[in-house]
């Protein structure tokens, strides 16, 4: 199946505020085999919104899209870039096959 767009979180994501995400994130892999995250309004994330973002990875179709440079910096600070879809824009996420 292809991912839905429909989650554009924004502000910070730490261990207290991941709950929503994770339950959006969640109800849009039952429902669609996978989800576009639009990134682009994240200010800051630590390592548990990391740890969600890879557990998604490993169960369905996760794309990453426009990440800002805070979050990109962590991906990239341990390595995530690697193994992430990480496309530049929402749309590049989207047609992305």
């Amino acid at each position: 199946m292809r991912p839905d767009i429909g989650i554009s979180p924004r502000g910070e994501f730490d261990l207290d505020s991941l709950p929503p995400l994770k339950a959006q994130i969640d109800a849009a892999v039952a429902a669609h085999g996978g989800v576009v995250l639009d990134a682009g309004d994240i200010t800051f994330a630590d390592s548990s919104f990391l740890g969600l973002l890879l557990a998604t990875h490993q169960q369905a179709d996760l794309r990453i899209a426009a990440p800002p440079s805070t979050v990109a910096r962590l991906f990239s600070v341990v390595g995530a870039d690697t193994v992430l879809r990480i496309p530049p824009t929402v749309q590049d996420a989207l047609s992305a096959a």
